[in-house]
């Protein structure tokens, strides 16, 4: 769930992202290069390119038309069951279960589940509880209610009981276990990963990458990555035919992602000639670079200095 702060920090991107793409049509139409260059500073880019899939399927599959089944729903890239209960519930009124974070938190405090709602037999639990307390009609006002009372009263610490309008019967309060319930995703220690990225510039202009469409910043345009340990003046004349003539280290940059960390190395190379580029492959100016779909830690790197 994101802070106050980070709230703010986000909204204008977001302003950014609907001033360009206001309705489904636009969005489905556009180059993904766009949707990702907008994106850019949100982070999750699997998210803008689902939802990006998403906005053709409905163009291509469902005559422009938002698909009203939880079925149908579910099929988009990027929705979830629980997503996709949301928008049935809220958009269609259709009587379905959902799970976000929130619920999770107030059934699991409400039906005294213990185990990380992770864990795939905790949230089957779960799921089966949502299912079972269903309200036969007003399944709007509840799905909805369910949804404040975990954002607003049964909060992740401090949670409100005093002000909660099932606190009689939750076994969380009646038992003093709400500073333990939810269980807490068990800790681990995170995986450091080191590499490598090149900096070539040639006459103000900039080598750049697309990344390949699965695995961190799919899809985005990054500049070229090396093993930690790996010459970067051989990896250039092996994989780009590059001759360089100079060679200078740029920057070391940390960046954390949500399974692992990243070290970047950066170095900086002039190339002797500049060769044709490849599919997949561009010289940019800094100012083109910048509007290009850029990870945050590559825009960066190449934000750190003016480039001859």
């Amino acid at each position: 769930m994101l802070q106050q702060t980070q709230v703010a920090t986000v909204i204008p991107y977001f302003e950014r992202f609907l001033a360009r793409f206001p309705n489904l049509p636009l969005l489905a139409s556009a180059h993904e290069d766009e949707v990702l260059a907008l994106w850019s500073g949100l982070g999750y880019y699997s998210r803008a390119r689902n939802l990006h899939a998403a906005a053709r399927i409905v163009a291509e599959s469902h005559d422009g038309q938002f698909p009203d089944s939880l079925n149908d729903i579910a099929q988009l890239p990027g929705v979830g069951r629980s997503t996709a209960a949301a928008v049935a519930v809220l958009a269609f009124g259709q009587r379905c279960a959902i799970l976000d974070g929130n619920v999770k938190r107030v059934l699991a405090r409400h039906g005294g589940i213990s185990g990380w709602a992770g864990d795939k037999k905790i949230e089957t639990t779960l799921w089966q509880l949502a299912e079972a307390r269903l309200p036969a009609t007003s399944i709007e006002a509840y799905t909805q209610g369910m949804m404040d009372l975990g954002a607003l009263i049964c909060t992740r610490s401090q949670p409100a009981c005093h002000a909660c309008p099932v606190s009689t019967d939750c076994i969380a309060h009646t038992q003093h276990r709400t500073a333990e319930l939810p269980t807490p995703r068990p800790k681990k220690v995170l995986p450091e990963k080191q590499i490598q990225m090149l900096l070539l510039v040639d006459r103000g202009e900039i080598f750049l990458e697309k990344r390949p469409a699965r695995g961190i910043w799919g899809g985005l345009w990054s500049l070229p990555e090396l093993d930690f340990n790996a010459d970067p003046i051989a990896h250039c004349l092996e994989h780009f035919g590059i001759d360089t003539l100079e060679q200078q280290p740029w920057a070391q940059l940390a960046h954390s992602f949500t399974h692992f960390k990243l070290e970047i190395q950066a170095t900086r190379l002039r190339p002797a000639a500049r060769p044709p580029t490849r599919p997949g492959q561009r010289w940019l100016s800094k100012e083109g670079a910048l509007d290009a779909a850029l990870p945050a830690p590559i825009r960066k790197l190449v934000l750190m200095r003016e480039t001859p």
